[in-house]
């Protein structure tokens, strides 16, 4: 266990107590990894990764070989323009003629090597190339030759493969990964000399109590393996931390091997984004040149903006480097039907979106043998467009100055299985509600609140961000004392990084407010009283005049006031029975408890920002309900935190997701019309134009604009310029439009 990047000792400290002494944000720096993989800096050799700005993807199945035509799909990836490509090669199934021992060549290849003249035909086409291995799934043969190498469950029963009962799953932490498919890895790159290679499925199949697990985990943290999914079990933490580091070993090892082969090379892990990614968002991007957001589809209640969503957490951790919108053709819904193929509406508006909030194009086909060519016109005419707009779409820094935090930690040992829920979800809500208001905005990783990652953001979000180290609660401070905006719900601060109940707040100096020691919730018929002589005009309740109260969130932080607040625009109506009929009137007399709680810039000292406390789940209630009045209140509280226009403002009908973007010689705005009837509910069938839509932009002094183009339109646009401030008129959009303001 010499590789091991955190000692047993660390382990045994960070577990003596209820709350560890060891932060899952101390995992070892990304340098650490970096000199284990051989890499100089997460970029070096790879400048290959910048290059490609449409990529596509065929996944082989076992029976393609012999049956499907390589010569259309070449065809296809010129037509579609794309410029990378990501061909299957092995792991559970080899497309070569292999001679790795137990790697399963397909039953059809016979003598050819199909991986083989893939490559070369895109390699005519000059495009970068990646091989896809998938090692979760193995056969008979090796699973007896080495049964160690199989995953074993919480029994001690080798782990059949669910859903191809002939095969079995891998342990990913163990010798399967580490010396089989790093054996694999070595043969393709010295046959092929590709860019790189894609993994999929390479980090396990959930919890593994093979002898291998047993021995490496003991070893490391002096523990039995975990028995319980409780996050706040000491053995269950130090599992965490050491099931992320046994990954970014065989990531190391992977790269180190392949670089030795090709220095060019490298891996590119499929791994998921967001607070709900089980991975070390930060880790992963450090030795990535590139990342690929595995989102193929939408299903059940999945907005059409998740998509862009994803794309800003990848850059919240990756930055300048190339982000990729991984998108499939078909249906993505439990059934796994993997050879369906949606409307172009849902693929056209779910890549659009991607692309909008500056991911590049993936497209992923499963099956070389096409069984519904309903899906191909659609994509090349997307491709070929982004490909004459290339110039536009190299985006490089985004115009916003709002951004929501996300906090891996806080799903993890807050929220655990119910983190969708208790984290998500308040996540959504903001994200719903900013969109709607057309208010530009970023995602900001919880471990990166330093000041040069913040510079950009004159406002914070923190939804329910409800477990923060003391090191955090301090960056966040900092923010505010230089002048920075914060706006807090629920529980955030009240946890440390670990999950482990405060006191107090560890941001209670900063909301002015302490916890009494009590919650409650849900709250039935519960409401919001909006306090419009008190503080007539109140910021908050723009658009609210009419409304003397509104509906509550459902849960509620009862805390104290540590100062006497100047405005209280908001107090709360407590519970009251909603049955019987007869019953449901408020009790007692008017609450003076109040809703939110503000603070004006220079509370906290001269040159401090604001901050407003919400103690009750309002975005989370927001996302389940959708209470225009909630949407109100949160895009208000922004405004007033904010408190100054907007670089690029756009005003006109529909539900547009506005998006804009600062490069070297121009300004870009896109506008993604998510106006449909299947907004929020299965998938769209047709576009609905929007009319005219206004966007004004306030350009930097000493900067000019010289002209404008709408993209898709593809026509010249009329600038109306005022000092620095420019109007353009933008007479519908249908799916898509982008300005384009040469500088």
């Amino acid at each position: 266990m010499k590789k091991l990047l955190y000692s047993r000792r660390h382990f045994l400290q960070a577990s003596a107590t209820t709350g560890m002494a060891l932060s899952f944000a101390t995992l070892a720096p990304a340098s650490v990894w970096q000199q284990e993989a051989g890499l100089k800096s997460p970029t070096a050799n790879a400048s290959w990764a910048e290059k490609p700005m449409r990529w596509a993807q065929l996944t082989l199945v076992e029976n393609d070989p012999g049956k499907f035509d390589p010569i259309f799909w070449l065809d296809y990836f010129r037509r579609t323009r794309s410029d990378g490509v990501c061909l299957s090669g092995g792991g559970c199934v080899a497309y070569y003629p292999t001679e790795v021992p137990f790697h399963h060549r397909s039953a059809w290849l016979e003598n050819r090597d199909v991986l083989g003249e893939l490559i070369d035909g895109c390699r005519k086409l000059g495009m970068k190339i990646l091989v896809r291995t998938d090692p979760h799934a193995t056969y008979d043969d090796l699973q007896v030759a080495h049964p160690d190498w199989i995953a074993v469950d919480l029994q001690g029963k080798p782990r059949r493969h669910w859903a191809s009962p002939e095969m079995w799953v891998t342990c990913g932490l163990g010798p399967y990964n580490f010396d089989f498919m790093t054996a694999v890895h070595k043969e393709i790159m010295s046959r092929y000399h590709v860019d790189g290679i894609f993994l999929n499925r390479w980090d396990g199949s959930g919890m593994c109590y093979c002898e291998h697990c047993h021995a490496n985990f003991k070893a490391a943290s002096g523990f039995e393996l975990p028995r319980t999914d409780d996050p706040h079990d000491p053995v269950r933490r130090a599992y965490t931390i050491w099931w992320q580091q046994r990954l970014m070993q065989v990531l190391s090892v992977w790269n180190k091997e392949l670089r030795n082969i090709n220095p060019d090379s490298c891996v590119i892990p499929n791994n998921g984004s967001g607070a709900l990614n089980p991975l070390d968002a930060l880790q992963i991007s450090a030795i990535a040149p590139m990342l690929v957001a595995d989102r193929q589809a939408r299903s059940g209640l999945t907005p059409p903006w998740m998509m862009g969503k994803t794309a800003k957490e990848y850059r919240s951790t990756m930055g300048r480097k190339p982000i990729v919108g991984l998108f499939g053709v078909g249906l993505e819904e439990p059934y796994r039907w993997k050879d369906s193929v949606q409307s172009d509406a849902e693929i056209r508006i779910w890549a659009l979106e991607g692309i909008a909030n500056g991911m590049r194009p993936w497209f992923s086909k499963f099956s070389g043998t096409l069984h519904d060519r309903r899906w191909l016109k659609g994509v090349e005419d997307l491709y070929v467009w982004a490909a004459e707009n290339e110039r536009y779409l190299r985006h490089e820094k985004p115009i916003a100055d709002v951004a929501v935090v996300y906090s891996h930690q806080t799903a993890l040992f807050y929220g655990g299985s119910k983190a969708r829920a208790k984290v998500e979800d308040p996540s959504l809500g903001w994200c719903q509600a900013l969109i709607e208001s057309r208010i530009a905005f970023e995602m900001v990783n919880d471990r990166l609140l330093d000041a040069s990652h913040l510079q950009q953001f004159k406002t914070l979000i923190l939804p329910n961000i409800a477990a923060l180290s003391d090191a955090q609660c301090d960056q966040l401070r900092a923010f505010v004392m230089k002048g920075g905006n914060l706006i807090a719900t629920y529980e955030t601060s009240l946890y440390d990084e670990w999950g482990v109940p405060r006191k107090d707040f560890g941001l209670a100096d900063l909301f002015a407010v302490s916890w009494s020691g009590r919650l409650e919730g849900p709250m039935q018929n519960s409401y919001l009283q909006l306090e419009h002589e008190a503080v007539p005009n109140h910021p908050l309740l723009k658009d609210l005049e009419d409304a003397p109260r509104i509906v509550n969130g459902v849960s509620r932080v009862v805390v104290d006031p540590r100062e006497k607040f100047a405005q209280v625009p908001l107090t709360l109506v407590p519970s009251y029975p909603d049955l019987p009929m007869e019953k449901i009137y408020p009790r007692g007399p008017q609450s003076e408890i109040s809703g939110v709680y503000l603070r004006e810039a220079g509370a906290l000292g001269e040159g401090s920002g604001r901050a407003a406390y919400f103690p009750m789940d309002i975005d989370r209630t927001f996302w389940e309900v959708l209470a225009e009045d909630h949407l109100r209140l949160l895009r208000n509280t922004v405004e007033w935190a904010t408190g100054q226009r907007q670089m690029v403002q756009v005003s006109g009908p529909g539900l547009l997701d506005v998006t804009a973007w600062q490069d070297h010689d121009a300004i870009v705005i896109h506008l993604v019309n998510l106006t449909n009837p299947m907004a929020m509910k299965g998938p769209f069938r047709d576009f609905f134009p929007v009319g005219e839509q206004k966007i004004r932009i306030r350009l930097p002094n000493g900067v000019n604009a010289t002209s404008a183009h709408l993209l898709v339109a593809n026509k010249s646009i009329q600038i109306e310029r005022r000092a620095q401030e420019l109007t353009i008129t933008v007479p519908s959009v249908l799916d898509h439009e982008v300005i384009a303001i040469n500088l």
